[in-house]
Formats: C-alpha cells, sequence, structure tokens
C-alpha cells in the first residue's frame, strides 16, 4: 500500500540547525521538502519538542556521542501521526505519540521508527507530556530500576528545580520516599511545593546541612553535576546506599575534550563501587542496552507509560517552565541555560 494519511500542510518541514559550536543566537532556521516514511516508519506533526541540558552541551561541541555538525538537535518530541509508510498500521495517523529521538525533534515535522513510539494518553496536553518524556524516563529508571528506592527512605536530589530533578521530586515523594533537594534559593519554594525540603546548592557546608536532616546519611543520591563535587555526593551515602550519576553540569564549559570528564567520572565511580564500603555507584545512561533493541524498546515503553499514567491521573504535575515557538529555539535555548527557570522549556508550532 501508499503511504496513508493527509499530506495536508505536510510537504515541507522547518527545521533549528546547529551547525557548530555557537551562541544560541547562532542557530539557524531551514525550511526543507519533508522526506516520506519508509517501511516500519512514520510522519508525525511535531506538537512539542524539549530544550534539555543535552542540547545545551551540543552547541558548545560537549556531550558525549553527538553527531558531526551540522544536525538538528531535539533530544525527544510529542507528535501526531499524519502518514505511515507502506504497509504500515493505517490505525496510527490521527494518534499522538510520544518518542526519544536523541537528536531531530527541533522541527516541524519528523520520520521516525514507528517502533519507538509511545502513545500518550487521552486528553494530555502534548507540551505537558513531552515535559516527562526523557525526563521522566530517566527519573523512572533510575528511582526503580537502579536505586531501588522503597517508602521511608530518605535521598538526596541535586538540581530539584531542573526537568529531571522536579520528575525526580515527585515520583520519589508518591512512593513515600523523603526527599532533599537542592536548588538556587529563588526556586526554594517550587521544590518545597513539590514536596522537598530544599537546600542552597552553593552553600560550603551543604554536606552538614544534608547530615541535619539525615543525620546517618541519605539512602540514595542522584547527582548531574559531577565534577570534584561528587565527592561530597558518595560521602553522604548511608551503608547500603547508592549514588546515581547522570550528568557532568560541572565541567560543561570547561576546555578540552567532551568525552574526558564522563571517562573520569565513570572510572571514579566504578573504583568506588567496587570498595568494600557498603555503599554503591552507578552511572546512567538512557541509551544502555540499545544494542539489544527489542528489549531496550519494551523497557522505554513501559517505563514512560508508567509515567504517563501518572500524570493523565494527576498524581504528579508537568513542570513546564515556558512554551516558545519553534521559531524561536534561540531564546528558547538561551532561557534553558540562564538557570533562571524551574522545569522545562518547551519548543511548540508557531501559530499559523
Amino acid at each position: 500500500m501508499n503511504a496513508i494519511g493527509t499530506p495536508a500542510a505536510a510537504d515541507s518541514v522547518t527545521e533549528i540547525v546547529l551547525p557548530g559550536i555557537v551562541e544560541p543566537t547562532g542557530l539557524e532556521v531551514r525550511v526543507r521538502p519533508v522526506s516520506e516514511p519508509a517501511v516500519g516508519e512514520v510522519l508525525l506533526a511535531v506538537e512539542a519538542s524539549g530544550v534539555s541540558f543535552a542540547e545545551q552541551q551540543m552547541r558548545r561541541g560537549k556531550y558525549y556521542d553527538q553527531p558531526a555538525f551540522p544536525f538538528v538537535p531535539g533530544y525527544d518530541l510529542v507528535g501526531t501521526v499524519l502518514r505511515v509508510g507502506p504497509d504500515g498500521d493505517a490505525a496510527l495517523v490521527g494518534r499522538r505519540f510520544a518518542a526519544l529521538t536523541k537528536v531531530g525533534g527541533w522541527a516541524s515535522l519528523a520520520v521516525l521508527p514507528a517502533a519507538d513510539l509511545v502513545e500518550v494518553p487521552e486528553g494530555v496536553d502534548p507540551a505537558e507530556a513531552e515535559t516527562v518524556v526523557v525526563n521522566g524516563i530517566t527519573a523512572w529508571q533510575m528511582l526503580h530500576r537502579r536505586a531501588g528506592i522503597r517508602r521511608g527512605q530518605t535521598i538526596l536530589v541535586h538540581g530539584a528545580n531542573g526537568g529531571v530533578g522536579s520528575t525526580l521530586v515527585q515520583l520519589a515523594t508518591r512512593a513515600g520516599v523523603r526527599v532533599i533537594g537542592t536548588a538556587s534559593p529563588r526556586h526554594h519554594d517550587a521544590v518545597r511545593a513539590l514536596g522537598a525540603i530544599p537546600l542552597d546548592y552553593r552553600a560550603a557546608d551543604l554536606p552538614a546541612l544534608v547530615r541535619a536532616h539525615a543525620p546517618h546519611g541519605v539512602d540514595a543520591v542522584f547527582d548531574h553535576v559531577g565534577g570534584e563535587g561528587i565527592v561530597d555526593s558518595f560521602g553522604l551515602l548511608a551503608r547500603g546506599g547508592i549514588l546515581v550519576s547522570y550528568g557532568t553540569a560541572a565541567t560543561k564549559n570547561a576546555p578540552g575534550s567532551s568525552r574526558l570528564p564522563v571517562l573520569k567520572l565513570v572510572a571514579r565511580l566504578l573504583w568506588w563501587h567496587l570498595l568494600p564500603n557498603g555503599r554503591r555507584t552507578h552511572f546512567y545512561n538512557i541509551w544502555a542496552g540499545k544494542r539489544r533493541p527489542a528489549t531496550f524498546r519494551a523497557r522505554l515503553r513501559t517505563d514512560l507509560s508508567e509515567v504517563f499514567a501518572l500524570l493523565g491521573a494527576g498524581a504528579i504535575t508537568a513542570q513546564v517552565a515556558a512554551r516558545i515557538p519553534l521559531s524561536r529555539a534561540a531564546d528558547a535555548l538561551a532561557l534553558a541555560e540562564s538557570g533562571t527557570v524551574a522545569g522545562k522549556v518547551v519548543l511548540v508550532p508557531d501559530a499559523l
């Protein structure tokens, strides 16, 4: 069968191109003919795409395994299927799905493998759903698949006002876990509203402040910062606790190799993990297990569906920092990098 769906308003695609190592203002807007979906693929009208730390690193040329310039960034998206490829499932047309893309999401249309789609529940706003795609998968898997948190435990979440951090806080508190969250003081009210105990991440005596709330240490630390502060994160663990590291934000502006800070961090975590001290470490990579595509996709679909169900039921709240039109992606990236917002900046379609 031929491609299925309505081609109206889907003959060209507007996309944001990252041409090289540039400031946010260096992003380029490009219009090109749309690619038709091949066998096993779908064409989606993108309704929301997130601005995450990954794109902030990519524009610096610092993301661990980013493609060669130029390319279209966009780590995840939510959109409605317009057409499916030859012999595809026509029932997909008109339905809303989310997908983890790594690149390519900052566009008005996207061609993706149908196997990568996770359905968004009816009634869930696409921008709100978008905030819990990469953030929700990351938070859910770190909490439940890696840390194995249990009711009554105490955890420390660095960057509790951020996209991943705010989702972590909500999922953990809902599971009956006590959360201590670090953030800038201007975000403390927001962090407190999510159910966490806010602490200033810049406080010189931060470990002592954490110990005041958890004298015997915390059961888990979720650290996206890396750098030398990771030593304090490990030192705050109670016996049997786990440090889950998932980034190196502290080295985002460091000159030199983009891979070296990550490799140093992973080596340090492995060394600590092997020490006979009753504490564990793990470096979380959302793409782990990708070499077994069927298993990877099934796990991703299961975990994101759990998060979507909570969002649809109102058990967790989407933290949308701002909705900015796709053509103003430069403004969106600058806002996300400013450190002044709580939650996630989301790109949405330009008004017709």
